[in-house]
């Protein structure tokens, strides 16, 4: 292979890593998950700049370093689970999230002999590489493949139990649904394939270049997706403050003397003419800013005088708007177009919201309310 080319790869890459992490560090949105994955690429940067200096010189003296970066994909894989559970809980690093980096403690350990080795069996080490053998046996790849690929795996499950509260709770949960998630799990997923391979069997064409040009690659795609990223609703497990905020609000006096009139004003807002709950992607900021007063007061009248979160809230009043036109034998539209017309932009949202609050589904709810129009016509409107 191209030596020259791939190092030229990995030094530019691991500039633009470098950049990408300072600017990741330094970025509010999102801030305690794309601290995490800041340090995730500082690592890669890390990681590909051993390795160009290495194979730019050949020289014994780094293979050491290089034989420790290769440690750092026992990091990646946790780093990754760690990432999507801040960004769907805002959980930032704690201390007993050491647990998580303990896979590549432990191969610290196991490969210490070849860390702290002499400088001259560093020397046929290295010279064993350039000539195409395993500097450490195979025991290590499968180690990597397996530990690794499980955090991302256990990564995408908690994506999946997020999008699928979210599609319960929001009528905007598509477009928070954290598409770009799979993205970055999909380019894992390729270099790990890559890497399995390239340990399995000799193809000429999968070699290390290949591998860690992917991994260049994937920076790109982590810069461009995680700089366009938009703040993430997050849904802990047990939530005390308003979720429909995005973040924790200051608590309101209970005896604050302005809730009546912000209750007052919710109630004109959402009873009006132009009911505000009927647009989509409504956010409780929004919400605050048509009624002229703070966000966390609006949140705490929600939460004492309506009820459960802003979210609970809005899609109350949206069901409630979607069983009137249901039950009128003069609204033929869709069910579909009447759950968008009520602010829903999502089916199965409407669907899980309506089912928990009436107790059966939309379609049986009009059946049940328009017995005269029968089946026929009841299928027509689906």
């Amino acid at each position: 292979m191209d030596i020259s080319f791939w190092v030229f790869v990995y030094i530019a890459a691991a500039v633009q890593a470098a950049l990408l992490a300072l600017a990741l560090w330094r970025r509010q949105t999102n801030r305690e998950a794309n601290r995490l994955l800041a340090v995730w690429v500082a690592l890669a940067g890390i990681d590909l700049a051993v390795k160009a200096g290495y194979w730019h010189t050949l020289a014994p003296e780094w293979f050491r370093a290089y034989r420790f970066v290769a440690l750092f994909p026992f990091l990646y894989g946790s780093l990754f689970f760690l990432y999507v559970r801040a960004l769907t809980r805002g959980l930032g690093f704690r201390w007993r999230d050491l647990r998580h980096l303990l896979g590549f403690a432990a191969m610290l350990l196991a490969t210490a002999p070849v860390l702290l080795g002499s400088t001259a069996r560093l020397q046929a080490m290295s010279a064993s590489w350039i000539a195409g053998e395993r500097a450490i046996g195979s025991w290590f790849d499968l180690t990597l493949f397996v530990y690794s690929l499980s955090y991302v795996a256990a990564a995408l499950v908690r994506v999946h139990r997020y999008r699928r509260g979210l599609r319960e709770r929001r009528s905007d949960a598509d477009r928070l649904s954290l598409r770009w998630i799979d993205t970055m799990a999909a380019c894992q997923l390729v270099i790990w394939c890559i890497a399995i391979v390239q340990a399995l069997v000799y193809l000429p064409i999968l070699n290390y270049g290949l591998l860690f040009g992917a991994i260049a690659g994937w920076i790109c795609v982590m810069g461009w997706f995680s700089l366009n990223q938009s703040p993430v609703a997050v849904e802990p497990e047990a939530a005390p403050a308003d979720e429909g905020s995005g973040a924790a609000t200051p608590a309101a006096e209970p005896d604050d003397a302005r809730y009546d009139d912000v209750a007052t004003r919710l109630t004109q807002l959402m009873d009006g003419a132009a009911p505000l709950y009927l647009e989509p992607a409504l956010t409780i900021g929004q919400v605050a800013k048509r009624s002229g007063y703070p966000e966390y007061l609006v949140s705490a009248v929600i939460n004492r005088r309506f009820g459960g979160t802003f979210w609970d809230y809005i899609n109350r009043l949206r069901v409630e708007a979607a069983r009137a036109r249901l039950a009128d034998t003069g609204d033929t539209r869709t069910i579909l177009d009447i759950a968008y017309a009520c602010g829903f932009t999502s089916k199965s949202t409407f669907n899980a919201a309506f089912k928990r609050q009436v107790g059966e589904t939309p379609s049986g709810y009009r059946k049940a309310a328009q017995p005269l129009t029968g089946a026929a016509g009841d299928a027509g409107r689906r």
